[in-house]
């Protein structure tokens, strides 16, 4: 879905946004670990600067064997390193699917103000066209959760989810956990996400089941754990992610 041309820049279409002419940050981070290290290794991607969309980037090998992604003026936009997660044992256990669907329900009835046009969780999105990952709260457990299935036209030529769109998947729920949970406001963005992908993610059959939990906060900052599972809750893949809300108006 993003351009990777034969010069091996990035260009991410404006359609995979966040926010308005701001690459989804799930995507991109995504992209990098991809660039990074094998498949099922742990990744942290830092960001710096927002990457925009519709504009090319280049994805650099670091000296430590990281990825930095630097725009057309060598600016750093965001940087890729290989991680460590705690163990997935630490993950807390996967609401049922009917307890994620009544979640996403529940979201989309009922959504919080501001909810922006997002790749992953606009509710304007088809399953053509956006991840859909509408998380609503779990009654009686502090998790955000949703039920999903992914759209066939997100398969890659396997039948599977491509691992961009995986690391995708993994973004968003942490947003939802902040609104939801702490009743943190519109705006935040991605600062920092770490991931691991445990096994390929099917698209169609049963479908899955997206989740997350909140880890901490301070000030305009907070961390959410995600996992996405399947129907019958085998973890997929585990994500840490750190939030930064935007600055009071003054």
């Amino acid at each position: 879905m993003g351009d990777m041309n034969g010069t091996g820049t990035i260009t991410v279409p404006e359609q995979l946004h966040g926010y308005p002419g701001v690459a989804f940050g799930g995507y991109v981070a995504g992209l990098l670990a991809g660039r990074t290290a094998p498949e099922g290794t742990a990744v942290r991607v830092d960001f710096r600067r927002p990457v925009p969309t519709g504009a090319p980037a280049w994805p650099t090998p670091d000296p430590d064997g990281g990825t930095a992604l630097l725009d057309a003026d060598g600016v750093l936009l965001a940087r890729a390193t290989r991680a460590a997660l705690p163990p997935t044992g630490d993950v807390p256990r996967a609401p049922s699917r009917e307890e994620a669907e009544k979640a996403a329900d529940a979201f989309r009835a009922h959504p919080p103000e501001g909810q922006a046009d997002c790749f992953g969780c606009g509710l304007g999105r088809t399953p053509a066209t956006g991840l859909r990952l509408h998380c609503g709260r779990v009654p009686g457990r502090d998790l955000v959760a949703a039920a999903w299935t992914p759209g066939d036209e997100l398969a890659g030529p396997d039948g599977v989810l491509p691992p961009e769109l995986v690391w995708g998947a993994l973004d968003c729920p942490g947003n939802a956990a902040g609104r939801l949970l702490a009743h943190r406001p519109a705006g935040a963005v991605t600062a920092a996400l770490t991931a691991r992908l445990l096994r390929p993610v099917p698209v169609g059959g049963a479908g899955l089941i997206s989740y997350a939990w909140l880890l901490g906060g301070e000030g305009r900052k907070y961390t959410a754990g995600t996992a996405l599972t399947t129907a019958d809750g085998e973890l997929c893949a585990v994500a840490e992610a750190l939030w930064i809300e935007p600055r009071p108006r003054t």
